[in-house]
């Protein structure tokens, strides 16, 4: 049965919606920038530029990098981009859109999330390259998908729902691991461990300016979470959606940020920009394939 026009919005051009992608345009190694500047950042790198694409937020680059076929594209801030980023690039992959059908050989995509965060660990320096061995959903879009834990991922939100003493006001907390094959291929660069993702930027990640946050000592308590030598080593907006959907949908995820804050010493990155710089090449000379 077809997927109706209303559940799959395309472009006069076939292309899907949003990211304003032909399934040719969609490399099977995937780069995804929050910032649409950082796009350029990336396919700078590149030794050959097939295409340009822009629609909204969501610019699109796919070329070639030491003969791999690589896509960069920006997702915006938040999992509610993820929502439509990862979706509408599996749907560009994996359903015919002339017919609108699925297709009968499903593709799987490397979808690695290049990123900034702040450290929630006061032995992670700024700077530091953190990739993510689960994101901690503390926003609600993965309640609305049929996702099933796995038993780990289950005792992980036990265990951090009872050491936090999670507030009953408030929807229950998401683990989902990476791609244990991408973490692999980052383990030479990066510390890993738990990346905690939040539906905002300054109260649901403990800021105050002129509001009074609802938990003003999350921080301390993400900082103090341990469950079989798991712990959470930062913060972030897009995590949890990326591994959620990505898992679902049958893609191997991973999120490398580079730290340019340290919420627990309360220091900022003096050069931010050039830690990025490097972290994109260390991605693409080591976690593509």
């Amino acid at each position: 049965m077809s997927i109706k026009e209303s559940e799959l919005i395309l472009n006069a051009d076939g292309s899907v919606y949003h990211i304003a992608l032909l399934p040719e345009m969609v490399a099977d190694n995937v780069i995804l920038v929050g910032d649409p500047g950082r796009v350029e950042t990336v396919s700078k790198r590149f030794n050959k530029i097939h295409f340009k694409r822009q629609h909204r937020e969501f610019i699109t680059h796919t070329g070639e990098y030491n003969g791999k076929l690589v896509t960069a594209i920006s997702t915006g801030i938040g999992t509610d981009n993820i929502d439509i980023v990862v979706n509408e690039l599996d749907a560009a992959v994996n359903i015919d859109l002339k017919t609108r059908t699925p297709k009968d050989k499903l593709k799987s995509l490397n979808l690695i999330r290049i990123g900034t965060s702040g450290s929630l660990q006061a032995d992670i320096a700024i700077d530091t390259f953190v990739s993510s061995s689960f994101g901690l959903g503390l926003d609600i879009l993965l309640n609305y998908y049929d996702l099933e834990p796995t038993d780990f991922e289950q005792d992980l939100a036990d265990a951090f729902e009872e050491q936090l003493e999670w507030p009953a006001t408030l929807h229950l907390p998401v683990f989902v691991a990476g791609s244990e094959k991408l973490l692999n291929k980052v383990a030479s660069f990066s510390k890993s461990g738990i990346t905690a993702t939040a539906p905002g930027f300054y109260g649901p990640q403990g800021r105050k300016l002129r509001l009074n946050p609802l938990l003003p000592d999350l921080n301390e308590k993400l900082t103090a979470f341990n469950y079989q030598k798991q712990r959470v080593t930062n913060f972030e907006m897009e995590t949890s959606a990326l591994y959620g959907l990505g898992r679902a949908l049958g893609h191997e995820c991973l999120t490398v940020c580079t730290i340019v804050a340290n919420r627990i010493k309360k220091e900022f990155s003096k050069d931010y920009q050039k830690s990025v710089e490097l972290l994109i090449d260390k991605v693409l000379d080591e976690a593509i394939s």
